[in-house]
C-alpha cells in the first residue's frame, strides 16, 4: 500500500490547480474525494466545487479547498422514496446546478494571483459540464464511478425501443432468459436497473456522448480485473482512459462517510472466530420493504452464524429504523448478532473474522470486497448493481447471486454456499488471488491460478497490490494521468 508521504515525495508540480465536481451521493462523493487526495499528493492544488446536498465536511480535508453551490435539490429530495427513480434526481441536478456551477467555475478562473487551472474533473453523470468547460476553453476529464462492464452494458441496452429488453421484462416467463443485447444479464436483471427506461435512456445517452467528447476518462478499477472490457471500451471511446484504481487502497482506511460510523463493532469482531461473521450492508441509497426486511432478519437468525448487519435509518420503507424487526429478535440473537446504523466498512472487510459480505454490489463496495479477499452474496437493487453482481457471480466467480430476492430459505442456502461449502472455498481462493500481498512474477501467478487452485483457464492476475506497486498497471496509469494533466 502506498502512503501519502511516498506519493508526495515524487511530486514536482507545485503550481497547478485542478477543479473537481462530484455528484452529491455517497457512492460518487467517496471516489472523487479519494481521487482528490491522490492528485494532491502529486503536487496539484485541489479545489472542489460541491452541491449543498450531502455536502462534505471541509474540516476533514484541510489540504483541499471547498466551494459550495446552490443545487435546489431540497425542493425534490422529499419525493424519495415515493419517487424511487434515481435517474430523475441526476437529471434534475444537471438542470439545477448548471448555472451555479458555471458562475463558480468562472469566478475561480478569474481569481487574481492564483495558479492557472489545468483542467476540471467532473463526475461523468454531470454531463452538462462538458458544454460549460468547452465555452471556457478548459479541458474536462470525467470520473466514472462505475465499472467498465457497466459502461458497456449501458451502451448496448436498448432503453428506448418498444421491442427492446426493458419492455420485454414485463413478460414474467422471460425473466430467466439471457438478454440478447448483453448476454451476461438476464431479463430479471434488466427489471432492476431502472423503473424509468425513458429517463435512463436520456441519462445514459447524454452521459456517454459527453464522455466521448471529454479530454479523458478516469476509472476506479484496475486493468487486470476488467482487461477484456478495457480493450472493447478503448475502441468505443476515442479518448485517453486511465485505470488507476482501486482508489481506496492508496492510503490507510479513511472515511468520507456522510453517516456517522459505529466503531464499537470492531471490538465485537475481535471476539469472533476467523472467517465466521456474515457482514450484511446494502449501501447508502438502496431501500427494501418491511416484508423483505423481516426475511433478511429470519435468514440471518436461522443460519446460526454470528452476523453484523448495517441497517441505515430510512433503509426500510415506512420505518425509522428497527421497528419492523420480528418480535424479540434482538433479545433472541443476544451477542451473536449486531445491528448498527453504519460501519467502517473497509476495516470490517479487512478484519480476520469477516467471512462473507452480503452486499447490494455498488461498485465501491464490490471493489472493497475484492481488495480484502471477502467472497460476496449479491442482492443488487438498482442502477449498475445488477451488472456488477453478474460479474461477481458469473465472470469472476467470487460470489453467489441471490436470484430470488429476499426470501429466508434462499438466504440461508446462499450463506451456506459461501460460508460452509466447497464452492465457497473455491471462491475464497479465487478472490484471494486479488488480495495476496506478496509480489510475484506473472508466470508464477498464472501457474498458481491454473494449477494449484484448479481453476481451469480462469486467471486472476496480478493481485491488487501488485497493480499499485511501482511499475504496476495502476501506478503506470496514475503517472500517465499526471503527465497528461501537466501537458494542458
Amino acid at each position: 500500500m502506498q502512503n501519502m508521504e511516498t506519493l508526495g515525495s515524487v511530486s514536482t508540480l507545485q503550481s497547478r490547480r485542478i477543479i473537481l465536481f462530484p455528484l452529491p451521493f455517497q457512492g460518487h462523493i467517496n471516489p472523487m474525494l479519494q481521487l482528490a487526495n491522490i492528485l494532491h499528493t502529486r503536487g496539484f492544488k485541489i479545489t472542489i466545487i460541491h452541491a449543498e446536498y450531502n455536502s462534505p465536511n471541509p474540516s476533514n480535508y484541510p489540504h483541499l479547498t471547498f466551494k459550495p453551490i446552490k443545487d435546489h435539490l431540497s425542493k425534490v429530495a422529499h419525493e424519495y422514496p415515493t419517487n424511487r427513480d434515481g435517474t430523475y434526481f441526476v437529471r434534475y441536478l444537471n438542470k439545477s446546478c448548471v448555472d451555479t456551477f458555471t458562475d463558480c467555475l468562472a469566478g475561480l478562473l478569474a481569481e487574481p494571483g492564483e495558479e492557472r487551472v489545468a483542467c476540471v474533473i467532473t463526475d461523468a453523470c454531470f454531463y452538462v459540464t462538458q458544454a460549460v468547460a468547452d465555452d471556457m476553453k478548459l479541458p474536462r476529464i470525467v470520473l466514472r464511478t462505475s465499472s467498465l462492464g457497466c459502461n458497456l452494458a449501458y451502451e448496448a441496452l436498448p432503453f428506448y425501443s418498444k421491442t427492446g429488453s426493458f419492455y420485454l421484462t414485463k413478460q414474467v416467463d422471460r425473466f430467466e432468459v439471457l438478454v440478447p443485447e448483453y448476454p451476461l444479464l438476464k431479463f430479471k436483471d434488466i427489471a432492476k436497473i431502472t423503473i424509468n427506461p425513458q429517463g435512463m435512456g436520456d441519462l445514459a445517452t447524454n452521459m456517454l456522448n459527453q464522455m466521448k467528447a471529454s479530454s479523458g476518462i478516469i476509472w476506479n478499477t484496475f486493468k487486470e480485473l476488467e482487461e477484456s472490457d478495457l480493450e472493447t471500451l478503448s475502441r468505443d471511446f476515442p479518448v485517453p482512459s486511465f485505470t488507476l484504481g482501486p482508489f481506496h487502497k492508496y492510503f490507510p482506511a479513511s472515511s468520507s462517510s456522510l453517516i456517522e460510523q459505529d466503531r464499537t463493532i470492531l471490538s465485537w469482531l475481535d471476539k469472533q472466530p476467523p472467517k465466521s461473521v456474515v457482514y450484511a450492508s446494502f449501501g447508502s441509497v438502496a431501500q427494501i420493504n418491511e416484508s423483505e426486511f423481516q426475511e433478511v432478519a429470519h435468514g440471518l437468525a436461522n443460519i446460526g452464524l454470528p452476523f453484523l448487519w448495517v441497517v441505515r435509518p430510512g433503509m426500510v420503507v415506512g420505518s425509522e429504523w428497527l421497528e419492523s424487526l420480528p418480535e424479540n429478535f434482538l433479545e433472541r440473537m443476544g451477542d451473536r448478532g449486531r445491528i448498527v446504523k453504519w460501519s467502517p466498512q473497509q476495516e470490517v472487510l479487512d478484519h480476520p473474522a469477516t467471512g462473507c459480505f452480503w452486499t447490494h454490489n455498488g461498485w465501491n463496495s464490490t471493489l472493497e470486497s475484492i481488495c480484502e479477499g471477502v467472497p460476496m452474496i449479491c442482492s443488487p437493487c438498482l442502477g449498475d448493481q445488477p451488472i456488477n453482481a453478474r460479474y461477481v457471480s458469473d465472470v469472476w466467480k467470487i460470489g453467489v447471486f441471490l436470484e430470488d430476492g429476499f426470501e429466508r430459505v434462499g438466504i440461508e442456502m446462499a450463506i451456506k454456499r459461501v460460508m460452509m461449502g466447497k464452492e465457497g472455498g473455491e471462491m475464497r481462493k479465487r478472490i484471494s488471488c486479488f488480495k495476496e500481498k506478496k509480489v510475484a512474477s506473472a508466470a508464477y501467478l498464472v501457474a498458481t491460478t491454473r494449477g494449484v487452485l484448479g481453476l481451469g483457464d480462469l486467471v486472476l492476475q496480478p493481485w491488487v497490490n501488485l497493480s499499485l506497486a511501482e511499475g504496476g498497471s495502476s501506478c503506470r496509469s496514475l503517472n500517465n494521468l499526471v503527465d497528461y494533466i501537466s501537458s494542458f
